[in-house]
């Protein structure tokens, strides 16, 4: 009854907005399409849009669906490439999302001897999941997570490849640039400036400010590291970023770190998969390079 056609559908159409748009797109007639999507309706026995005018709108049927379309399609269409791949005696890309934008150096290290040991297998770098890994985990868009902040949930499994130190980067000409150490009540006049990441995932936040009861003057937004590194050196604000971050610009963007509270954050990046993924043999063979990287 319900096909896989049907899911197909039901996302273009989210996607492109139309019914006309989304035939085109799927090389189908409007036609065609709106007489599949009707045999669907008359078999469920219940609408999947309404009619709105010229638009249509999703009935609670169909926004389940789509829900199901957006969750199952990325699965299949990743168990056709690797079958493809094993097909052709490949063993498969190895897609990475990276939530960490400062650990590509670190990457980087890991990459060059895994791509010499596994000449059977491509890397692929996704940077668009910079901000919300562990969906694209668990919508089969990538394989593994690098990340400073895992979410533990049922099905993903993280651990520790790197450690560093979460530090407070300021100016060299600001006030604190001299200091041995910050407290959080020095932050209470600051502009924060952050990454685009929920505030309880934010270690400045979680570990430092919100403990003492302190809120900086204002919180920004930067995606990027070297604009927000360049907002540092006018003077525009302070970050929290690693500490060997801020050690590689310090002296072209004239940042410096300053530890945050006496006994400083320690933190580590991660990387996370999928549970039923752990038997892969070129999956594995990444964890354990990055283990040998920490030792």
């Amino acid at each position: 009854m319900l096909e896989r056609s049907h899911l197909t559908i039901i996302r273009e159409v989210d996607r492109q907005g139309s019914l006309t748009a989304a035939a085109g797109v799927l090389c189908l007639t409007q036609s065609a399409l709106s007489h599949t999507m009707k045999k669907l309706e008359q078999a469920l026995g219940t609408d999947i849009w309404l009619r709105e005018g010229r638009s249509l709108r999703l009935t609670q049927a169909g926004q389940y669906l789509l829900d199901v379309a957006n969750r199952l399609l990325p699965q299949l269409d990743r168990a056709e490439e690797r079958l493809s791949q094993y097909a052709q005696g490949q063993r498969g890309t190895l897609r990475i999302g990276m939530e960490c934008h400062p650990c590509y150096q670190w990457l980087l290290k890991i990459v060059s001897p895994y791509l010499a040991q596994w000449s059977d297998v491509d890397v692929d770098v996704k940077q668009k999941f910079q901000f919300g890994g562990i969906g694209a985990l668990f919508g089969f868009e990538i394989d593994l997570l690098v990340t400073p902040d895992p979410l533990y949930k049922p099905g993903l499994r993280f651990e520790p490849v790197f450690d560093y130190e979460q530090v407070l980067v300021v100016s060299r000409h600001h006030a604190l640039a001299m200091a041995t150490h910050v407290e959080p009540e020095q932050l209470s006049s600051e502009i924060l400036l952050t990454y685009p990441v929920e505030t309880d995932r934010l270690d400045i936040y979680n570990q430092f400010l919100q403990p003492a009861g302190i809120s900086p003057k204002r919180h920004k937004v930067i995606e990027t590291t070297e604009i927000m590194l360049q907002m540092v050196a006018s003077g525009r604000g302070v970050a929290a970023l690693p500490r060997w971050l801020v050690e590689r610009y310090a002296n072209e963007m004239e940042v410096v770190p300053v530890r945050l509270g006496q006994q400083g954050i320690a933190k580590q990046i991660f990387l996370g998969a999928r549970e039923a993924d752990a038997n892969i043999d070129y999956l594995k063979a990444f964890f354990e390079l990055a283990r040998q990287q920490m030792s």
